[in-house]
């Protein structure tokens, strides 16, 4: 499943930040779909008897994890930082926990997504991105 999330396999944030510009994805629609794998993460650990003990507790917070609320990026890196964190977590906690069916139809719940997304482009356009090198800190 690694190629088809901008998290799998050997992903990072500038990974994440190169899909949601490949779709051309604002803060707002990035935030959205951040938000569907944050929801699908939480509810997977709200129902997995250990994933409830041990990482529940991740959830407390919205965004999840180190760099939740982190934007020490210029070219509006939040989003792209924050899903490598959750990303990391589905890929290597829960993916390996679900079964050839159900990742099948997080795929396909996934492309629906994207098509929603894209199709929403137009209401929330991408801001233009400022003049400065793209791994300008703030």
């Amino acid at each position: 499943m690694s190629g088809h999330y901008p998290f799998g396999g050997k992903a990072n944030r500038v990974s994440a930040f190169a899909f949601f510009e490949k779709h051309q994805f604002s803060l707002d629609l990035q935030e959205r779909y951040y938000k569907w794998w944050y929801d699908f993460a939480k509810n997977f650990v709200e129902r997995d008897p250990d994933l409830k003990v041990t990482r529940a507790v991740d959830f407390n917070h919205y965004p999840f994890g180190q760099h939740a609320e982190s934007n020490f990026h210029l070219h509006g890196y939040k989003w792209a930082t924050a899903l490598a964190d959750l990303g990391a977590f589905i890929a290597n906690v829960i993916f390996p926990k679900l079964p050839e069916d159900a990742l099948h139809k997080v795929a396909h719940d996934h492309e629906a997504l994207i098509k929603t997304l894209e199709g929403d482009r137009e209401k929330a356009p991408r801001a233009a991105p400022p003049d400065v090198g793209r791994y300008r800190h703030v």
